[in-house]
């Protein structure tokens, strides 16, 4: 009795504190950490257009490929984008909360599958991860799939445990939305396929007719769910052929030239020690590398290969041991099934590889690596072993939090740059352009719409033979430097025609221009 109530406050004091530094870390001045380029902007316009009345079928393009998402990511901004009154922080706020329930989820998916200390351990090295962090600190499509992964399996295993067809549908909706936020959840769908296999033949042993009925009795189910949760994008497919899907399918699987992952082996090798090296123990990214002391690099590098071969081996270990018990199997088997398919697959996959793809499977060495420091403890000298191993993953990984650097300040720079340009036009119509290295023009646009006053584009004289849509003045930002706006080949400058500086401004980090029609004198 002492022993359960030493753990509930142990749980009770722990837990609320590593959400309140989940927290105090994803939402710290997020809004001058948070990302806000041209990506950004486009994604905040068409969730205008959306709470505007105008619809759709279709999410953000894929950074790679040239192939759509569905849109469920930009339906969860404009409810944020909606309460925050169409500050863009809104959305980097609601994927910052995603990132803390994250948190909340480990804890309570490995104290019911291990114990409190497996959660308060995972939950505490993943509220603290600096890549997590980053990654929950800006609106992105991908950045929710942690969450979205986890429960879908969570619901998973709950509806293998009780064979509950509501809890198969579920699991089979969650998967819906999170092929929604990237393309890599066909993996995941690899990995549900997988775990329902293996719980009907592996751990529950009836009859070979009994198993094959219950498999695809539960296939089916999820596959209902997945429907349902994929539905709008599903319905563009239908209506369309399918260009979107089979595109997807074609990149992943068509061959071409990659990055770490040339061959199926090294991109196993590759994947297997990159989740640990970067996610757990904050390994610097290839770029970074020529910063440090080559052999330090090398023993961290054997350091971190040790430790993710360790919780590799005890996950292998207690699933080869729980084979009389088949919940524990059941819960074991999800852990492996989740962790080692996910790696194994990227085996095929022939792109390059970055880390974000591994957003499906985030929580997975997390909860590996409190799976090996709590084993530990069973062993002679095991739990100071362990408690040093935690305490320098906490060291390593706190000195990484994104905000303790410099801020951006790119939501910032590019509303006061905007509301110059709008300044400039003495509120009338205006023609405006973006000479920029490899970014585009919608946050700018972003700004000028909801404030009203959104810039004329200029249509192809085909399109506007009058030229109705030049205007009398032309505003031009310039973020390459330096800039020289007359006679540029940009269509949004071309297009105005022949024309004359009539001021010029260094504002921000940029240079902006103002350009009339040129008058013969």
């Amino acid at each position: 009795m002492r022993i359960k109530n030493l753990e509930f406050r142990i749980q009770n004091l722990f837990l609320p504190l590593i959400l309140i530094v989940s927290a105090f870390l994803r939402l710290y001045r997020i809004g001058d950490y948070m990302t806000f380029l041209g990506d950004e902007g486009r994604d905040a316009l068409i969730v205008y257009n959306i709470l505007h009345g105008k619809l759709t079928l279709l999410g953000p393009t894929a950074s790679v490929g040239g192939f759509f998402l569905g849109p469920i990511y930009y339906y969860f901004m404009a409810v944020f984008t909606f309460l925050f009154n169409y500050s863009p922080v809104g959305p980097s706020v609601m994927v910052a909360l995603f990132g803390i329930a994250t948190v909340w989820l480990i804890y309570k998916v490995c104290k019911e599958f291990f114990d409190y200390k497996v959660g308060l351990i995972a939950a505490l090295l993943y509220a603290i991860s600096p890549i997590v962090i980053s990654y929950s600190r800006s609106s992105w499509n991908p950045n929710p799939l942690p969450f979205f992964s986890l429960l879908s399996l969570y619901t998973l295993y709950k509806a293998v445990k009780k064979n509950n067809w509501l809890f198969f549908i579920i699991s089979g909706l969650l998967l819906g939305i999170a092929i929604q936020l990237h393309y890599l959840t066909l993996f995941l769908i690899v990995i549900v396929l997988a775990y329902v296999l293996f719980a009907n033949f592996v751990v529950f042993k009836k009859t070979f007719f009994k198993n094959l009925s219950n498999t695809v009795r539960s296939y089916l189910l999820v596959v209902v769910g997945f429907l349902i949760g994929w539905l709008p994008f599903l319905a563009f497919e239908l209506r369309h052929g399918f260009p979107n899907i089979i595109s997807i399918f074609n990149f992943i699987f068509s061959s071409g030239k990659t990055g770490a992952g040339a061959s199926f082996f090294s991109n196993i090798y590759d994947v297997f020690t990159r989740v640990f090296s970067r996610f757990l123990f904050s390994f610097p990214p290839i770029e970074q590398l020529t910063n440090y002391n080559k052999n330090l690099l090398i023993f961290w590098q054997y350091i971190i290969l040790i430790f993710a071969v360790l919780s590799t081996i005890v996950l292998l270990t207690k699933l080869w041991r729980r084979k009389s018990n088949k919940e524990e199997l059941l819960k074991y088997g999800l852990l492996a099934t989740w962790f080692l398919i996910g790696i194994i697959l990227f085996g095929f996959y022939k792109k390059s590889i970055y880390e974000y793809y591994f957003g499906f499977m985030f929580p997975a060495p997390f909860i590996l690596i409190a799976l090996l420091i709590v084993s530990l403890a069973k062993v002679k000298f095991g739990k100071l072993i362990g408690a040093l191993i935690l305490i320098g993953i906490f060291i390593i990984n706190i000195q990484g939090v994104p905000f303790r650097y410099i801020p951006n300040r790119q939501l910032n720079q590019a509303e006061t740059i905007s509301k110059f340009v709008l300044d400039k036009t003495d509120n009338k119509p205006f023609n405006f352009a973006l000479i920029t290295g490899g970014n585009s023009d919608y946050a700018y646009r972003y700004f000028f719409t909801i404030w009203n006053h959104p810039p004329i584009t200029i249509e192809q004289p085909a399109n506007d033979p009058e030229r109705k849509t030049v205007t009398d003045q032309l505003l031009i930002i310039c973020e390459s430097l330096p800039c020289e706006p007359l006679g540029n080949s940009l269509w949004e400058v071309a297009g105005f025609g022949r024309a004359e500086i009539a001021d010029s401004w260094d504002v921000s980090v940029v240079k902006i221009y103002k350009l009339v029609h040129y008058k013969e004198r």
